[in-house]
């Protein structure tokens, strides 16, 4: 499955995946070094050490794991590693590699010392996996010639290269694969400060101002995650367009978010959704993910992985053994009555 497709196949919100012309919006701003990189200090400053000492080292840099929800910049953070080391970087997906000799052939393409980006990592299929073990852990790629007792094994000798892998869902790693990258990072929710920053910065490149004030109610109802950030810049600047603002301050912003059903945490009609079905239908849960979804005629995998993990985060969600619970803060954000579920009865 393509990048198109797959975008078909997701809803049209502010959290779902980037559409090819947002991407190209995304890489206009994307920073290209790590001093230009907002947020995720700690992780940054880490990464650079590793980066340095991989170049005095004339090594290539170990292998990379990046962790978080969608968002974050984890595919930035590859490509500047790349930048950084001054080397080329090859990007694909993992549903993209359907077949071993498509694995084989981005391998023994790489130069020496390249990046080797694979976005969405948990969906390799296992025998594609299982040729990244020796490629990642020796250098080398074991081959199959034919079939049957004819078959022989013949082992080919890689370039040194730095594999980045990017994923939103660790849990679906398996062990063998995650244990061979030696460097897993996890990237955090934002500070709200942060988020502001971002929002001046995105502004500035697509030639608008914005005004503190403003950029800090976009910061709050951004859900925490720098590409929120940036698609609600620009779509308030449509707002501001049309309006006759010449710049974005609080009161275009409020007036746009709130026409975008954007509330004050950054839930949209889906996250309410989500939550008012589990209260109203569910009697607040625990309810399984899979009855949500049909209830709601979505996606589980959108669910898990672009709707659940920041309820979780705010404690709107919990997660339960028997399934997913509204938590008391979901009844007071959607003002409705407490229902008092006893925890102890959910494990």
């Amino acid at each position: 499955m393509n990048k198109k497709e797959k975008n078909n196949n997701t809803p049209q919100s502010l959290i779902s995946p980037l559409s090819l012309e947002e991407e190209d919006f995304e890489k206009r701003l994307r920073p290209q070094y790590l001093n230009e990189f907002i947020g995720q200090k700690q992780l940054t400053e880490n990464l650079r050490i590793f980066i340095e000492s991989a170049k005095l080292r004339k090594k290539p840099l170990d292998h990379v794991l990046l962790a978080g929800p969608p968002g974050l910049g984890k595919t930035t953070l590859a490509f500047i590693v790349a930048n950084e080391l001054g080397v080329n970087i090859k990007a694909t997906s993992a549903p993209a590699i359907e077949k071993p000799g498509d694995m084989a052939s981005m391998l023994t393409n790489l130069e020496p010392m390249d990046v080797l980006f694979i976005d969405e990592i948990h969906r390799l299929s296992p025998t594609i996996e299982e040729l990244l073990y020796g490629a990642m852990e020796d250098g080398e790629l074991d081959i199959i010639l034919g079939q049957g007792v004819g078959a022989k094994s013949i082992k080919l000798q890689l370039a040194p290269f730095t594999l980045i892998g990017a994923t939103t869902r660790t849990g679906l790693l398996t062990s063998a694969l995650r244990d061979r990258f030696g460097i897993p990072l996890r990237l955090d929710y934002y500070d709200i400060e942060d988020l502001e920053t971002i929002a001046r910065r995105t502004a500035k490149i697509i030639g608008c101002f914005i005004d503190d004030m403003a950029a800090q109610e976009i910061a709050r109802r951004s859900r925490r995650t720098p590409r929120i950030v940036n698609r609600l810049v620009k779509r308030v600047l449509d707002f501001a367009i049309v309006m006759k603002k010449g710049s974005i301050d609080l009161e275009i912003a409020r007036y746009a978010l709130d026409r975008l059903h954007i509330d004050s945490l950054g839930l949209d009609d889906m996250d309410r959704k989500i939550l008012s079905t589990i209260i109203d239908k569910y009697d607040g849960g625990p309810v399984g993910i899979k009855t949500i979804a049909i209830s709601i005629g979505e996606e589980i995998t959108t669910l898990e992985d672009f709707y659940e993990p920041y309820l979780v985060q705010i404690g709107m969600l919990k997660r339960t053994p028997r399934g997913r619970v509204a938590a008391r803060l979901a009844y007071e954000h959607l003002q409705l009555p407490y229902k008092g579920i006893d925890d102890a009865s959910l494990f």
